[in-house]
């Protein structure tokens, strides 16, 4: 992942002025996109919840989540705050990335989603088959969505460290996860869901119209969505469904095409830049400001607002919304006879191998099922073999997996074991995919490298 273009624009010039913008800004804005920190960032949160809730101050990593805080007359822990709201963020950012993909990427076509769409299926449906065959009929076979979850930022951080992997296999991974964030979004939403309070769905339904009309008559203040989607977020809380849906649906709402095409700004900005370098020329200051805010305009509508909101947003979710979400969510306490609970714990062995054998054969079976019924076909430059590591690499559960344990479990004893099987899970489906396909692509380069050394006659 590189600087957004247009941070990395204003920053370019902001440096010739600034001291800080050229000496702390630019730098960190480069260091932080660089491929693979935001993941080094969760897994260096989850090492220290496991390390805090390991040693001999864990009884304070358990208070401090259950500390309660008040946010406009809303009373909830920390922990719920951070899993109720803070992630709600994370899903609305989840919810445009949908969209963009929807609209404008892989998903646009039907036939470029269809092997994506079917490996999501396929590496949702069979994790969830395994966790039920070792579960069906114990107390702990509500659980089936959690296996069921791949962590984009970590798959793709894993799969960025492999050489010579084709473009081809990194969109393929991306709209995969995209997908599979579609089915978990589902599975939360009507899955796990206790008590439904109608009222307060139909106050959310009357402010989510409000947000249409507010689009539809081209109200653009920021604060006026602001307002209407905290106060949507409190009325789904309230009526009992998770309240990160609000976040997906908001997400879903932010337009992703821009209302200034760029070859629209080229033809008239160029026109607009003439006629404010000649009032500026003859002195005629007003008519130059007019120019300077239809160029403003220009500038500000030739990005989409869910391309805006994303620039601004993903920074602060990836450094600091989901290193706290693993801070509070992977911390578990282990001792001598929890590890033996676990071996002998249903959950924690159908989260394991729902990750690590559910994952891989759903995709691959998926895949080579839409390929041989020629629904699909495989991208250009991806083998099998590049399908199987990819399959591995999905098995990261990670955030959505620990999130749902939590949505699952109310039994801490089956919250831990969750929680322990889609840590390891996450770490060994890591090791096995980069291993996979590092050995294949290491296959495929070896032939090309022994013809290049053949001596020419």
């Amino acid at each position: 992942m590189t600087v957004p273009a247009r941070t990395l624009g204003a920053l370019k010039l902001e440096v010739r002025e600034s001291l800080i913008a050229r000496t702390v800004q630019l730098p960190v804005q480069q260091f932080i996109h660089t491929q693979g920190v935001s993941g080094a960032f969760l897994l260096v949160a989850a090492v220290i919840a496991l390390t805090w809730a390991n040693s001999p101050w864990r009884a304070s990593y358990y208070h401090l989540w259950h500390i309660e805080l008040k946010l406009s007359g809303l009373i909830l822990p920390f922990h719920a705050w951070i899993n109720d709201a803070m992630m709600a963020l994370f899903f609305f950012l989840v919810g445009m990335e949908v969209k963009q993909e929807i609209v404008n990427g892989e998903l646009a076509d039907m036939q470029r989603a269809a092997l994506p769409v079917f490996a999501g299926a396929g590496g949702m449906v069979f994790p969830a088959l395994v966790f039920v065959l070792l579960n069906h009929g114990r107390p702990g076979a509500h659980g089936w969505g959690v296996p069921m979850a791949t962590d984009i930022a970590f798959s793709l951080g894993v799969l960025a460290m492999v050489k010579g992997i084709p473009a081809e296999l990194k969109v393929f991974l991306l709209s995969l996860a995209i997908a599979d964030d579609i089915g978990a979004i589902a599975v939360i939403a009507f899955f796990y869901t206790d008590t439904v309070h109608f009222d307060q769905l139909f106050i959310g339904a009357l402010l989510l119209a409000l947000i249409l009309i507010c689009g539809r008559v081209g109200i653009d203040r920021p604060i006026v969505y602001a307002v209407l989607g905290f106060a949507f977020w409190l009325a789904i809380l309230r009526s009992g469904l998770h309240a990160t849906i609000a976040g997906v649906i908001l997400g879903m709402l932010v337009p992703v095409r821009s209302r200034v095409s760029l070859d629209t700004f080229g033809a008239v900005c160029g026109e607009t830049l003439e006629e404010f370098r000649k009032a500026f020329a003859s002195g005629d200051k007003s008519l130059a400001n007019r120019q300077l805010g239809a160029m403003e305009y220009l500038l500000e509508n030739t990005e989409s607002p869910a391309d805006r909101l994303t620039r601004k947003l993903h920074d602060w979710i990836a450094f600091l919304v989901l290193p706290l979400f693993a801070l509070s969510n992977a911390g578990v306490t282990f001792s001598l006879a929890t590890w033996r609970s676990l071996l002998h714990s249903p959950v924690a062995w159908g989260v394991l191998l729902g990750l690590l054998v559910g994952k891989p054969l759903g995709i691959f079976g998926a895949c080579w099922i839409a390929v041989k019924l020629k629904i699909a076909q495989l991208p250009s430059g991806v083998n099998w073999g590049h399908i199987v590591g990819v399959g591995a690499l999905a098995g990261i559960g990670f955030t959505v997996s620990l999130f749902i344990s939590a949505l699952a479990f109310d039994d801490p004893g089956m919250l831990d074991a969750a929680k322990t099987a889609v840590l390891c899970a996450s770490l060994l489906a890591g090791v096995f995919g980069f291993l996979a396909l590092r050995r294949i692509t290491g296959q495929q380069v070896q032939p090309d490298s022994q013809i290049s050394k053949e001596p020419s006659h």
